[in-house]
């Protein structure tokens, strides 16, 4: 079996190809998600807002910048041009503003969602179900790891 400073240096010899190997990955995927937000006038910041508000209505500007893992300034700023684009409305409930889709966001929302879900599927189908699986597995369980 070896030592394991053998072992160390096995782990090490597959630890950069595979990170090498995963941002491909996703740069190849980002870049064709993005593509097909543009098609429709969406930036993929203004998707994950529209994403986000859409699943839980309501949200705070503090929540929806802490799940977007951005700050509350460039959440701001993204919601203005939302707002002014007729997607979403801010409404002051005590100290925050609550975010909620207007009817055009909504309708945005029902329909590039799932667009977006069938796009991911479809650059994940090379993969067999099983193996997405444990790919989604193995990231998550290098994800906690890394908290």
């Amino acid at each position: 079996m070896g030592n394991s400073r053998e072992r160390g240096a096995r782990s090490q010899h597959w630890a950069v190809p595979a990170w090498v190997r995963l941002a491909r990955v996703y740069h190849k995927i980002d870049h064709a998600l993005v593509a097909q937000l543009r098609e429709h006038g969406l930036t993929l910041a203004q998707f994950d807002v529209l994403a986000h508000v859409g699943a839980a209505d309501g949200l705070t500007q503090q929540e929806l910048a802490k799940r977007l893992l951005v700050t509350k300034g460039n959440v701001t700023q993204l919601l203005d041009r939302m707002a002014e684009s007729g997607l979403i409305v801010r409404r002051q409930q005590g100290r925050c503003n609550r975010i909620t889709l207007t009817d055009a966001g909504r309708r945005l929302y029902e329909t590039e969602v799932a667009r977006h879900e069938a796009e991911i599927a479809r650059l994940l189908a090379p993969l067999p179900t099983e193996d997405q699986r444990a790919l989604a597995f193995l990231l998550r369980r290098l994800d906690n790891a890394l908290e």
